[in-house]
């Protein structure tokens, strides 16, 4: 995998927490870049919706790739980083002997991100950073367009 990195920027949006919700994502590779968003009428919740799109993200890439993701959740980020090693161990619950929420989507990240060589970053959300906007924007376009769809 000496090829240039894929670089991913992920958004999740809740209209009320809990409530309907959207993600959004940004792909890029080199000069090609590819959009992807969707959402739920709910209710769900913006972790949930924070933890779809690099799960979306991820899962869309063809083949295994160098990653450079970057989202505005310290949640996920976090999570994956460092939480979920830990939930793994203790049979997926926290240290409090608690199930884990939202154990569903962790699942789901940490089988995606196996399959790549994924570096995760944060940025600071709402603060002008164009391909995070982007994403955020998706993902209340994922959100609008569940709405829609459901009446």
């Amino acid at each position: 995998m000496d090829e240039a990195p894929v670089e991913i920027y992920t958004d999740g949006a809740c209209r009320g927490n809990p409530g309907p919700g959207g993600w959004g994502v940004v792909l890029r590779y080199g000069a090609v870049e590819k959009e992807l968003f969707g959402g739920d009428v709910g209710p769900t919740t913006n972790n949930r919706m924070e933890l779809t799109a690099p799960i979306e993200a991820l899962g869309a890439l063809k083949r295994r790739s160098r990653v450079e993701l970057y989202t505005d959740s310290t949640y996920v980020r976090t999570g994956i980083m460092e939480w979920v090693p830990k939930w793994k161990a203790n049979g997926w619950q926290t240290s409090a002997r608690k199930p884990v929420k939202n154990v569903d989507l962790w699942r789901a990240l940490d089988e995606a991100v196996k399959r790549h060589d994924v570096r995760w970053h944060w940025v600071k959300g709402h603060a002008g950073h164009p391909e995070n906007e982007r994403a955020d924007q998706l993902a209340n376009r994922g959100l609008d367009e569940a709405l829609a769809a459901a009446r």
